[in-house]
């Protein structure tokens, strides 16, 4: 399987490239990102772009993927909607329509965020924004799946960027085996995700948005192999 992953410097976007390193199933990792991973692999190859949505440089190879796992986001905390807009909903629609015109074959996973909106009218502005990207994703003419994660633990010493996030797990870190055991429903790891995916992009699923325990029932059917492969970012 050769995969396309956008926001490999993510939290989730990690957990989801420790996941493809060490999956039999995957023959290639194609990164789009800003900076290089410095990572060696002989599975992982990188393209450094400042415009993430820019494709030019793989428009010939395109056809030859068979899932993209798009991890990119940020914060909703202190930003305008515009620029939520922009980054949430923009930036993912132009990737997924230029994926989707080259290769409606392929599997597209969009991690989106557990209590999104798809009437796209609720008070929640993430939630709407979150809303009307998953929909209009799902009209594309390639499999699109959406993921909506809970409350994600990360695993493996991934640490992730946004410092408020950085600030709950150091306090919350212990307490998260036990959420999980209470309210299964409700907290995902970034493990689960990366196999979850996998899983979806190699046999497909009924469904066509998973909630945080499909994701966790997605990723409890992967046969991932042996090796861990880890990295930080700060």
């Amino acid at each position: 399987m050769k995969v396309i992953l956008f926001g490999a410097t993510g939290m989730i976007g990690q957990g989801v490239l420790n996941e493809c390193l060490r999956d039999n199933r995957v023959d290639q990792i194609l990164a789009i990102v800003r900076s290089s991973l410095g990572i060696e692999n002989p599975k992982l190859r990188e393209l450094v772009e400042p415009d993430p949505t820019d494709l030019s440089a793989i428009a010939d190879e395109l056809p030859e993927f068979d899932a993209c796992f798009y991890c990119l986001g940020v914060s909703s905390v202190g930003m305008k909607e515009q620029n939520y807009i922009r980054i949430t909903y923009d930036l993912t629609m132009t990737a997924a329509r230029t994926l989707a015109a080259a290769n409606p074959n392929l599997t597209f996973i969009y991690v989106s965020g557990q209590g999104t909106d798809s009437t796209e009218k609720g008070r929640s502005m993430w939630a709407r924004v979150k809303g009307k990207t998953e929909n209009d994703l799902l009209a594309l003419p390639f499999r699109a799946y959406m993921f909506r994660p809970g409350f994600v633990q990360p695993m493996e010493g991934v640490v992730s960027k946004t410092r408020l996030y950085r600030i709950v797990y150091a306090i919350t870190g212990q307490l998260i085996p036990l959420f999980k055991r209470l309210a299964p429903n409700a907290v995902n790891d970034n493990r689960e995700i990366g196999r979850a995916m996998l899983t979806v992009a190699a046999s497909g699923t009924d469904r066509r948005v998973l909630t945080p325990r499909q994701i966790t029932d997605a990723a409890g059917s992967a046969t991932p192999g042996r090796r861990t492969w880890r990295f930080w970012v700060g």
